[in-house]
């Protein structure tokens, strides 16, 4: 399956974490190396860029309007009007933000990795909007793609060198009982950021894989998308109906010759998404 379409022409240096706001029609995505915050309204295609304060790894849609920002240094909160102010900062020297999730309960679960890709040099951590944390995986090492089951039970997460899926039981303690739903044969990419639609299907975006591919809750390969550019990150369900599929490109490492890394891609009718929650602060 290829009928792909290019919603936004860029060039991102690490375009990642697109996410559908409902709230104002648009989808959220950015580039963490460039520092940049993207919005994309599909009706009328109007875009915007907006530089953030330092690397940022996710941008997500707070209840109350704006955005919950996972930085280099901690999280942040941007208000409607722009302002901007720290819920969690923790500046480790090396360290920088990468993907991040909202998970049913409004808690935002926030992952981090060095820049260097040390093993162990990141983890997944768990922020409410009163500013509580807590490490939820210590000794991460590309914290990635994590999602959440229909009904909220199973957690998905992708630590990218692994280049396994996991999954793990889901509950208001917490995660536990970590298995592997999925492992990626050499040579296919490395699992990178993910989706769950409504069948409770996982959809994970191949670095250095040039697709998507989507797997049942039992493990099984249903379907792949191929893609123009090697370099796909991160995929969500966005437009009205939540059937089309956004996908991040990066363009890092990769020759001029590759004229779609970095764009914003999406596959129309690719499926059918679960609403996300906002981040409750």
């Amino acid at each position: 399956m290829t009928a792909y379409e290019v919603a936004v022409r860029a060039e991102a240096a690490l375009g990642e974490g697109p996410t559908w706001d409902p709230a104002t029609g648009r989808l959220v995505w950015l580039d963490i190396l460039g520092a940049r915050l993207h919005t994309y309204d599909p009706s009328s295609g109007r875009r915007t860029i907006r530089t953030a304060p330092q690397h940022v790894g996710a941008a997500k849609p707070r209840a109350g309007g704006g955005l919950v920002l996972n930085l280099r240094d901690g999280v942040g909160l941007l208000d409607p009007d722009d302002t901007f102010r720290w819920l969690h900062h923790e500046p480790v020297a090396g360290r920088r933000a990468n993907d991040a999730a909202v998970a049913p309960d409004g808690s935002l679960w926030a992952g981090t990795m060095r820049y260097d890709e040390a093993p162990g040099g990141g983890t997944l951590s768990r922020l409410t909007g009163d500013g509580a944390v807590r490490t939820v995986l210590p000794d991460v090492t590309v914290s990635n793609g994590t999602g959440w089951s229909p009904d909220g039970r199973l957690m998905y997460y992708v630590d990218s060198p692994t280049r396994r899926v996991d999954v793990f039981d889901h509950d208001e303690d917490g995660i536990r009982d970590r298995r592997t739903l999925v492992e990626i044969e050499e040579g296919a990419g490395f699992p990178d950021g993910l989706t769950v639609d409504a069948e409770g299907c996982v959809w994970v975006a191949l670095w250095d894989g040039g697709a998507v591919r989507r797997y049942t809750p039992a493990g099984e390969l249903d379907r792949v998308i191929t893609l123009p550019t090697p370099r796909t990150t991160a995929c969500a369900f966005g437009g009205p109906g939540l059937t089309d599929l956004y996908v991040t490109t990066a363009r890092t490492g990769l020759p001029p010759s590759d004229p779609l890394s970095g764009s914003l891609l999406v596959v129309p009718g690719a499926g059918k998404g679960l609403p996300q929650p906002a981040f409750e602060g």
